[in-house]
This record gives C-alpha cells, sequence and structure tokens, in this order.
C-alpha cells in the first residue's frame, strides 16, 4: 500500500485526531473512579490506598518509558496502521479486563498493560510525520494536543458521572470508545508509510530505552532538542502533581472549585493547541514559536509560586496555556533531523522522555511540596522550581536552534 493521496491524507489525518481523542477520552474516564475502586479493594483504607495509587501511576509511566521505543520501531517496519490498529484493540480489551478484575492484582495488571498499549501516541505522532509536509507538522502536532485536551477535558466528567451509578462502569465505556475506535480504523484508515520506505528489519537496538538514547545522540542538534523537551516535561509534571494538594493549602479549595479551575486550565490549553500553535508557527517560525511558548510557560509558574489569592492564581491559566504551543514546536523541529523511515524510532524516543518525566516528576514535585511544609517555608517552590527547568530548557532550545542551522 502506497502513501495515500492528499484528499485521503486529510481524512487520514482526521482519523488521527479521532484516536487520540478517543484514547484520551478512555484514560481519561477511569481518572476519577480508579482510585475509589483501589480504595473499595483495600477496604477503604485511605492511606493504604493511596501508596497502592502511586504504584499504579509509576507502573503506567513506566510502560510508556519502555514500550514507546518498541511501537517506535515496530511502526517503522510493519507501517503505522496495525500498531495503531493493535494498540486500539488492546486497550479495549484490557478495559474489560479491568473492568471484570476480581482483586486489586487483576486490576494492577490491567493498568500495566494499558500503559504499554496506550504507547501508540508516538505511532501517532510518526503518522503524522508521514503524510504533512516538514513546515506544517508543528501545527498538525498542536491539533494533536487539542485532541488530547479535549479528551481529557470530557473524559473525567464521563467518567465521574458514570461512577456514581457503578465503580466499573467507567471502565466498560472506556472499552467501547478504544474498541469502536478500532473498528473506525480498521475500515478506514490507509496506511501512511510505503513499504519502500519502512526499514528492511526491526531496529532492536533502537527499539528499548537505551538504544533511544543513542539514536538521539546522532546529532547534536537533535540531542540538544532532546534535552530541552524533557526539562519541559519535567516541568510540566509540576502541575498535576501539585494543583490539587498547592491549592487547597494555600487558597482552601474545596473539590468544587478545584474542578472548576482545572476545567478553565483545560479548556485554555485546548484553545491554543487547537486554534493558536498552526498560525502561530506559519507566521514566527518554530523557533520563535518556541521562545514565546517556553517564556510565557515559566511566567505562569512563577505567577503560580508567588500569586497571594486564588483570584490571581486563577489569572496565570491563559500562560501556562501558551506553553503548549512548546511541544509542537519541538517535535516539528525534531522531525526535520530524522529521516523518512526513521520517524517512528524518533517518536519513540521523544515518548521515552516523557515516560521518564512522568515516573520522575511526581515524585519530585510532592517531596519538594513536602518539604516546604514540613520547615513551613515558601509553598510555592515547586512551581517556582519548576519554572527555573523551563528557563533551562529554554536556553538549550535555543542552542539546539542554532546548531541545526549550522
Amino acid at each position: 500500500m502506497t502513501t495515500p493521496p492528499p484528499a485521503r491524507r486529510e481524512a487520514a489525518f482526521f482519523f488521527i485526531l479521532v484516536t487520540v481523542a478517543l484514547d484520551m477520552l478512555a484514560l481519561g474516564v477511569i481518572i476519577p473512579v480508579l482510585p475509589k475502586l483501589v480504595v473499595a479493594f483495600e477496604g477503604g483504607d485511605l492511606q493504604s490506598a493511596a501508596r497502592v495509587v502511586g504504584y499504579f501511576g509509576f507502573a503506567w509511566a513506566a510502560m510508556q518509558f519502555f514500550f514507546q521505543p518498541v511501537l517506535g520501531a515496530l511502526s517503522d517496519h510493519f507501517g503505522r496502521r496495525p500498531v495503531v490498529l493493535a494498540s486500539n484493540l488492546g486497550l479495549g480489551l484490557d478495559y474489560i479486563f479491568m473492568a471484570l478484575a476480581p482483586s486489586l492484582p487483576f486490576l494492577f495488571a490491567g493498568r500495566v498493560i494499558s500503559g504499554i498499549t496506550a504507547a501508540s501516541v508516538a505511532t501517532a505522532n510518526a503518522y503524522i510525520s508521514d503524510i504533512t509536509p516538514p513546515e506544517k507538522r508543528a501545527g498538525r502536532f498542536g491539533m494533536i494536543g487539542a485532541a488530547f485536551g479535549l479528551g481529557f477535558i470530557l473524559g473525567p466528567a464521563i467518567g465521574g458521572a458514570l461512577g456514581a451509578y457503578d465503580l466499573r462502569l467507567p471502565f466498560w465505556a472506556a472499552a467501547f470508545f478504544s474498541l469502536a475506535n478500532f473498528l473506525y480504523g480498521y475500515f478506514i484508515l490507509p496506511e501512511s508509510l510505503a513499504p519502500e520506505k519502512r526499514t528492511p528489519g526491526i531496529v532492536w537496538r533502537s527499539a528499548n530505552v537505551f538504544g533511544s538514547v543513542e539514536f538521539l545522540r546522532r546529532k547534536p542538534a537533535l540531542t540538544l532538542l532532546a534535552a530541552a523537551l524533557f526539562l519541559s516535561y519535567l516541568a510540566h509534571e509540576s502541575l498535576p502533581a501539585l494543583f490539587v494538594l498547592y491549592t487547597q493549602n494555600r487558597y482552601n479549595w474545596d473539590a468544587s472549585t478545584t474542578g472548576w479551575a482545572l476545567t478553565i486550565v483545560g479548556v485554555s490549553q485546548t484553545i491554543v493547541s487547537g486554534a493558536l500553535v498552526r498560525p502561530a508557527v506559519a507566521r514566527l517560525g518554530e523557533k520563535t514559536t518556541l521562545v514565546i511558548a517556553l517564556t510565557c510557560g515559566a511566567l505562569g509558574l512563577v505567577a503560580y509560586a508567588f500569586a497571594p489569592t486564588g483570584a490571581l492564581f486563577m489569572a496565570a491559566p491563559p500562560l501556562i496555556a501558551l506553553w503548549g504551543m512548546a511541544n509542537p514546536s519541538f517535535q516539528g523541529l525534531a522531525t526535520r533531523l530524522a529521516g523518512v523511515s526513521e520517524q517512528g524510532r524518533l517518536q519513540g524516543a521523544l515518548g521515552s522522555l516523557r515516560g521518564v518525566s512522568g515516573m520522575v516528576g511526581p515524585i519530585l514535585f510532592t517531596q519538594i511540596f513536602a518539604a516546604s511544609l514540613a520547615f513551613n517555608v515558601f509553598s510555592g517552590a515547586g512551581y517556582f522550581f519548576a519554572a527555573l527547568l523551563l528557563a533551562t530548557s529554554l536556553f538549550i532550545g535555543l542552542k539546539a536552534a542554532g546548531a541545526k542551522r549550522d
């Protein structure tokens, strides 16, 4: 099967948008109920359940870390279509497994499997690289970010409503979304990587996290870009790790106020990803857009750290949302540094960086927050440290852009 013509490429891109949105919707649906189901399995012991939920989060991120490169390398050899479809099917069946889990170990196993099958995001990004000219990729990656945001805005709301009736019902809903996505893709999705452009064999040295690092080290500009992207990913982990704890401690927000605030944050990020990235990159270029995005993100984090009232705190989400233009700009720059047959390995390697940040970030920022409470010092220290990480990311990113031109 050859690369699809323009009309089918547009249809294929729409499918990838739907795929990512449904995948994130399925993941988001179980967010409100998974901890509650763990509590139920632990006999109502909140302290024990909290530790278990932490293990669940670490295991999921670890699977993303290890399997993003594997699926990326497989897609370079077999094509993007079979990897994306297998992921959708695997997720759907796994959610059914989790819905029927009779005990906590079974639920944990299901969460591990979902971390593996959800690692196809790298393949979706490689698909976009296949069907999109280099100068338009950042805008397309921005739309993928909007699909992420949409899934995470709607998913928790749906999951919370269904979970009010039965804690296992959201898992069935997640299975439905994933399996419907598989059927849609099976009949509609074309292959994006022509056979003559695929790797002759599976490049196993790149299909692991250590090989991914070696792949990223091949070009100085790519190494610098990867380092800057990792710091941005790591700084971003401060948001989910600290938001609820920090606002409760500093502004005495209850669950309802926090929920509305998170909705505003999610809507802001979706608007930026869906409506601003493409025109910004088209008008300003990837480098300038990256500078603006990282600068706004750093300023937003500083505002989070120092805002004396909740009202002023909520003035910062627009700045934080503009940070969402950074990842598509990073991705667009990076895709120019890899060959046609290497886009899957590239996206797998970059996906592993997100996996590392997902494992390290929550522990790092919650420990900073806990230390600030223990010593009764600046409670916004975690957000301020994240801002410093973004400033460093900007410095390295500018060096990478300069190296790219050399």
